[in-house]
């Protein structure tokens, strides 16, 4: 896959998955825009002084004028990927709904506002483009979604949004996919459940493979999918 000359917006990717994501996508050629709010974790991230790189500091994904100054400074974008987002397990009994908001802003809205700004860049370009959003698991198996419903909502609202923009661009040539994954092998999960088999969850550099090819030149018919990246879990 041949990212030269490519610039590709990354929204979390200053993280575990992001931070795979950005690696890969500088191998292959790309540059990176990166957006962040917390400098602690833009300081610990590795590729922060890789000329492929750009950190754009002070974005809150939540506020629309945020988002918009971020797209701004970016020209020909030609790939947008939202790996922004959070997670939350509660029962329904016990959630509020400041909860459930707290959900839906930190999946949906941020996801929304960065597809909506990102097509807007891309069709004033009118070469096309790419857009990979991230869903879960329970996005596409609800049952498996029991304990974490404001989360599963809000990511199955994340898959919703994927299908119907893919639909509603495909004419302008933007491709629009996203994955869904179960547990990934990070080191927060690993602390998180210890004696869980890591061996069979999903390898971030493997679910980084699959949204490479999604958001690649390459791909030039695959749309609309919600692609499951479960590894053997």
């Amino acid at each position: 896959m041949n990212y030269r000359d490519r610039h590709v917006v990354v929204t979390g990717g200053t993280g575990a998955l992001g931070s795979a994501v950005v690696a890969a996508l500088i191998e292959a050629g790309a540059t990176c825009h990166v957006p962040y709010i917390d400098a602690k974790e833009a300081d610990r991230f590795v590729l922060r002084n890789h000329p492929q790189v750009e950190l754009i500091s002070d974005i809150e994904l939540t506020r629309e004028a945020d988002v918009a100054r971020l797209y701004r400074r970016v020209s020909k974008l030609w790939a947008s990927i939202h790996l922004a987002g959070g997670f939350a397990m509660a029962p329904v009994a016990e959630t509020t709904k400041a909860g459930l908001m707290q959900q839906v802003d930190i999946n949906l809205v941020t996801t929304f506002l960065c597809c909506s700004a990102a097509v807007s860049s891309m069709m004033r370009s009118d070469e096309g483009g790419r857009i990979v959003n991230v869903a879960t698991r329970p996005a596409l198996e609800w049952r498996t979604g029991a304990g974490m419903a404001a989360y599963s909502a809000s990511k199955a609202a994340v898959a919703a949004l994927t299908v119907a923009l893919a639909e509603e661009v495909v004419k302008t040539g933007i491709l629009v996919n996203a994955v869904a994954p179960s547990t990934m092998d990070t080191t927060a999960n690993r602390r998180a459940m210890p004696k869980a088999d890591h061996a069979a969850w999903a390898k971030v550099e493997e679910v980084a493979g699959t949204i490479l090819f999604l958001a690649a030149p390459e791909n030039r018919v695959t749309r609309g999918a919600v692609v499951p990246v479960y590894g053997r879990t």
